[in-house]
């Protein structure tokens, strides 16, 4: 066990949100922490690195935490910049300080071994070169260049001033600093907030790799479901333990309801019957002795307790639009959008009924696109052209950042003064604000509380095509979905901007997808996006997935398809600009595939000279049939690299 938490109560504001808590942690454990905002998840991370201590309680049950070994533990609130002037690549280089003096002492005991080959300092040189070898101190400079990489830095951004950088950069700084700094405890807050879907993909990989243990609270579902391997949830001040990732959490949940209830339900029944029987023969005194000995049988029961309902208070409304549309709803050809410069060109044929995802990296437009749309911005060319009856419904995050000294009551009735008060608490009700919480101040309100207002104005003019950009931002994992259901309910059309990939999953039927420059209209939902990019099957080395007009997948091999007559290719929609910017992209992707191959085959070495395995001949062969698989899959790297490189310096 490396870490244990027995007991422990928690308070925040003088109220206790925690309360006689069980967590433990092991080593190399995935653990998620899940449950509603404001229910303590950031609160347990601070019980675990002791910035909060809990309170004493009786003496049978005092709180304990337990840490085995002394572990390292990281977390991202703890990472600061002590001088704002040093640059970027010193300051994250800063965290292989513990490496390079180890590598410092363990060339200078090599020199004094050399010299005389004394067992201390023999001994200090194994003891030394385990702990270099366990802190990464063989590949150090690979995975410093890998994660600045993955994070959008550029090798001009390592002379750069910290003080120099956007808050948000700041931030991604800090959780390389995090990442590459390998403590034994490893926890993060929200990880995914403010990546972009490539970004989030590499960290689910890298952090379901990572040798060591991991805390994460997050919302991100998806990225949990990859992450996980055991889900603590937080409910009313509890903590329940479940194996699994998120979806297995979700699943073993309801089993144990379902359960519990019906034992719950079997036993009340059976209850029922004894009180029955004791009652009719209680006053017959042929029958008092088996009376009361029914009635012992319910003083010796063990009583199943009736479980708590879920706590699924989510928002809800009409999703009903007031008017349908004509068949199409909207039509965009060679769109420029951008506010200065031009940022890319879309083009999209959207009808009515379907569900539109849009997806990309942060800065490429798709916020800009929705605003070009919504008229906030004009058009750098192209045309735009909304179909018959189409009467849209627009949330943007701005709408989250409203500054009002009207209650809540006053902010939604002055948009819609011909409701009776009765009528605006029941549709305000219905997005979470009951009691007195239609009286408080808007500027008082949290983010997602904003949200939920903004959400309920929007919906209640009832349109019938909404847009919608981020609108989970801020939202527990209850509120996500139940406004995926609301939106699944929802009979308009569908056009919406998220990073949460889950909710693209669950709604999207297709996406515009967004890259550096150009936007795809992809005519399928999330999991065929996936099968086709996200795990880089995409112009691997056997294959090219293609998509053409008709929506068909060709898995016709890459070098084949670049040989087909020019005048197919025109026919095609070949572009020889376009094809070169994606030659170059995938080369550079198969550099740093290339360069992962090879970090992974030094560990995969490491292992082989690892003592622990010199007699076990099983595990060898598994450690070198790996290495084997790697260098077979470096060397078609390297062969489709090649000619590609080929290509592009004799271009046909």
């Amino acid at each position: 066990m490396l870490l244990s938490i027995q007991h422990a109560d928690a308070a925040y504001g003088g109220d206790t949100i925690l309360h006689d808590i069980s967590f433990d942690v092991r080593e190399g454990e995935k653990v998620a922490v899940v449950g509603r905002n404001g229910c303590g998840k950031t609160t347990l991370l601070k019980l675990i690195t002791g910035e909060i201590t809990p309170p004493s309680r009786d003496a049978d049950t005092q709180p304990t935490i337990v840490k085995t070994g002394n572990p390292t533990i990281g977390w991202l609130s703890q990472m600061t910049f002590a001088d704002e002037n040093a640059t970027l690549g010193d300051e994250i280089r800063s965290v292989f300080a513990p490496i390079l003096q180890m590598k410092a002492r363990m060339e200078e005991l090599l020199s004094l071994i050399e010299q005389n080959a004394d067992e201390k300092l023999v001994a200090e040189y194994s003891a030394l070169e385990e702990r270099f070898t366990y802190l990464g101190g063989y590949r150090y400079e690979k995975d410093y260049e890998l994660v600045f990489s993955r994070f959008g830095f550029s090798k001009e951004d390592e002379g750069r001033l910290l003080k120099e950088f956007s808050g948000g950069q700041r931030t991604k700084i800090a959780f390389i600093k995090l990442l590459l700094s390998k403590p034994d405890l490893l926890l993060l807050d929200e990880p995914t907030n403010h990546l972009d879907i490539s970004t989030i993909a590499w960290l689910e990989g890298y952090l379901a790799e990572y040798p060591r243990a991991l805390v994460v609270v997050s919302h991100d579902r998806l990225f949990l479901d990859r992450v996980a391997d055991t889900v603590f949830e937080i409910e009313r001040g509890k903590l329940t333990r479940y194996p699994g990732n998120y979806s297995d959490f979700v699943k073993r949940k309801k089993e144990n309801y379902d359960k519990q209830m019906k034992d719950y339900l079997a036993q009340q029944k059976e209850i029922a019957r004894l009180e029955q029987v004791a009652e009719r023969f209680i006053h017959k005194p042929t029958k008092v002795s088996m009376a009361r000995s029914k009635l012992k049988a319910i003083e010796h029961m063990d009583k199943i307790e009736k479980p708590e309902e879920y706590d699924l208070k989510a928002f809800h409304t009409m999703t009903e639009p007031a008017r349908e549309s004509g068949n199409d709803v909207l039509l965009v050809e060679n769109l420029g959008i951008g506010y200065d410069e031009l940022l890319t060109k879309v083009s999209c044929h959207i009808q009515k009924g379907q569900k539109i995802g849009i997806i990309g990296g942060n800065g490429l437009g798709k916020s800009t696109f929705m605003k070009t749309l919504m008229k906030k911005i004009p058009a750098k060319g192209g045309k735009v052209t909304f179909g018959h009856g189409v009467e849209c419904g627009y949330f943007e995050q701005q709408m989250a950042q409203v500054v009002s000294t009207k209650s809540v009551l006053n902010e939604f009735w002055d948009e819609y003064p011909t409701l009776t008060e009765t009528e605006v608490r029941n549709i305000l009700g219905g997005f979470l604000f009951t009691g007195d919480d239609v009286f408080k101040e808007v500027t008082s309100l949290s983010g997602g509380e904003k949200v939920r207002l903004a959400l309920a104005k929007l919906f209640q003019t009832r349109p019938n095509f909404l847009l919608l950009d981020e609108p989970t931002n801020h939202m527990d994992i209850v509120g996500k979905e139940a406004l995926e259901d609301m939106l699944s309910d929802y009979k308009g059309t569908l056009l919406f901007v998220s990073h949460d990939r889950y909710l693209v999953r669950q709604l999207a039927d297709a996406l515009l997808i967004f890259r550096p420059g150009e936007t795809e209209f992809f005519p399928f939902g999330y999991e065929e996006y996936e099968r086709t990019y996200g795990k880089e099957k995409l112009q691997s080395s056997a294959e090219v997935w293609q998509i053409d007009t008709a929506g068909k997948k060709s898995t016709e091999p890459a070098d084949r398809a670049e040989e087909k007559p020019v005048e197919e290719n025109a026919k095609k929609g070949y572009n020889p600009g376009k094809e070169k910017a994606k030659m170059e992209r995938r080369l550079a992707r198969l550099e740093v595939l290339m360069e992962e191959c090879d970090a992974k085959k030094e560990e995969l070495n490491a292992a082989l000279a690892d003592p622990q395995y010199a007699s076990d001949y099983v595990k060898l062969g598994e450690i070198q049939k790996e290495i084997d698989e790697l260098t077979a899959q470096a060397d078609a790297y390297l062969e489709e690299w090649g000619v590609l490189s080929e290509r592009l310096e004799n271009p046909q």
